[in-house]
C-alpha cells in the first residue's frame, strides 16, 4: 500500500510537506459540497414533484399562484418549464436552469418579479402546444413557435391568457402572506436541532 501511495505521489510531484495540507483542503471541499447537496435538497430536483419548487423561498408566489390555478389539478412545475422531446434534454435544461436559478437566489439578486428568460418562453410555449394540441388543432391556434412571435408572426400563448398559471400580477410582493402547502421539511436533522436549543 505504502509502495503504490509513494508511486502516485511520486507521478504527480507533489513535495512531501504539502500532501497533509492538501488532504485536508480536499476533505473540507468535499463536506462542504455535500453538505451544500444536503441542505439545498439536490435529490428532490430530480423528481417532477412541484414542492421541491419551494426549497427556495422566493419560489413561494409562484408555487401558491399555480397551486390555485386550474393547472395545479393535472400539471406540475415540469410539465411547463422543461422540454419533453428526450430525457437527456429534460435533465440538461433542468440542470443549467436549477444552476442559474441557485445562483440568483443565493446572491440575492433575484427581481421583483421573476419572468421566463428566452428559452424558458420558448419551452413554455412549446409545452402549452404540446398539452393542447388536440384544441389548438380543432380551433387553429396556437400552432407557432415562440421565436416567430418574437418576430411579430403571432402571440404567445400567455399573451392572450395572462392569467395561466401564475396569474397576470404574479410577483415577489403579489403573494407576502402566502403559505406554502406543503411546507418543506427542515434539512436539519431531529438531534441538531435538540443540541443547538441547549
Amino acid at each position: 500500500m505504502r509502495k503504490r501511495l509513494s508511486y502516485w505521489l511520486s507521478w504527480l510531484r507533489i513535495p512531501r510537506p504539502f500532501i497533509v495540507p492538501l488532504i485536508l483542503f480536499g476533505g473540507l471541499i468535499t463536506g462542504l459540497g455535500l453538505y451544500t447537496l444536503y441542505m439545498s435538497k439536490a435529490h428532490t430536483y430530480l423528481l417532477d414533484d412541484p414542492a421541491a419548487c419551494v426549497n427556495c423561498h422566493v419560489m413561494t408566489p409562484y408555487y401558491q399562484t399555480w397551486f390555485h390555478n386550474s393547472h395545479a389539478k393535472s400539471t406540475n412545475c415540469n410539465d411547463c418549464h422543461v422540454p419533453h422531446d428526450n430525457v437527456f434534454n429534460k435533465y440538461l435544461f433542468k440542470a443549467k436552469d436549477g444552476l442559474y436559478h441557485s445562483a440568483v437566489f443565493t446572491l440575492r439578486a433575484e427581481p421583483m418579479a421573476i419572468r421566463a428568460k428566452e428559452a424558458s418562453s420558448s419551452v413554455i410555449m412549446d409545452n402549452c402546444i404540446r398539452c393542447h394540441l388536440a384544441l389548438n388543432t380543432e380551433v387553429g391556434t396556437g400552432m407557432i413557435r415562440y421565436t416567430e412571435t418574437l418576430e411579430g408572426k403571432g402571440k404567445a400563448c400567455w399573451d392572450c391568457h395572462p392569467n395561466v398559471a401564475h396569474g397576470k400580477q404574479s410577483n415577489i410582493a403579489s403573494t407576502p402572506n402566502a403559505i406554502v402547502t406543503p411546507l418543506p421539511e427542515s434539512p436539519i436533522p431531529d438531534w441538531l436541532k435538540r443540541l443547538m436549543a441547549e
